[in-house]
């Protein structure tokens, strides 16, 4: 639950190469800052280990929390190292057998870029959330952006709830907040010196 019952809840996304000697840290900051709903581990290694050592560093600071830890993509770690769920990258296409393997107690969303088709598809295969985006320009895929009118079709017609986020900045934070369920922050955080204090600015352009 949101500690301000108006605005949307927060989703954080790690880096996708992390500092285990001083992320823990900032993170844990964020998460005494304000309410957090979940934390993604995003990370870009496919190395086992690494994920596991950044998987054991992050649960100590989330679980103290009661904050839930979600894994991207890697569906089969997620028991292994405790964590609470996944985060899919292909839309509709895996949601039915991950279910299958996790169970109903398993977070699992599913990002869908800019498809509204794929979204619903999600949600009615047992997605507990979609996320769409980039929300803003980046130089990252093929220039599609997920546009304001996606967000408030969404927040009209759909329950299952939604996700905004990528390229996020204060005037789409503001634009999109009566729209969207959560807010997806990642790099628009941990690229500035002191994450939490950004993310207490964003909180304050929030509806």
């Amino acid at each position: 639950m949101s500690d301000t019952p108006d605005r949307p809840q927060l989703y954080l996304i790690t880096p996708t190469d992390l500092d285990l000697l001083s992320y823990p840290d900032k993170l844990a900051a964020c998460l005494d800052a304000t309410e957090i709903a979940c934390v993604r581990l995003s990370m870009a290694s496919r190395d086992e280990a690494s994920i596991a050592k950044a998987a054991d560093a992050l649960r100590e600071v989330t679980h103290a929390r009661d904050v839930a830890l979600v894994i991207d993509t890697h569906i089969q770690l997620v028991e292994r190292l405790g964590l609470d769920g996944v985060h899919l990258q292909d839309g509709a296409r895996s949601i039915k057998k991950v279910r299958k393997d996790l169970g109903d107690d398993a977070i699992i969303g599913t990002f869908c870029g800019n498809s509204t088709h794929d979204g619903m598809t999600a949600g009615e295969l047992g997605a507990d959330y979609v996320s769409f985006g980039p929300c803003g320009q980046t130089p990252l895929g093929d220039g599609s952006t997920a546009p304001l009118d996606l967000f408030e079709w969404w927040s009209q017609m759909i329950e299952v709830p939604v996700v905004a986020e990528g390229a996020l900045d204060e005037d789409l934070v503001r634009a999109l907040s009566p729209h969207t369920d959560f807010f997806g922050l990642g790099d628009e955080l941990w690229r500035h010196d002191d994450p939490a204090a950004v993310l207490k600015s964003l909180i304050a352009v929030m509806s």
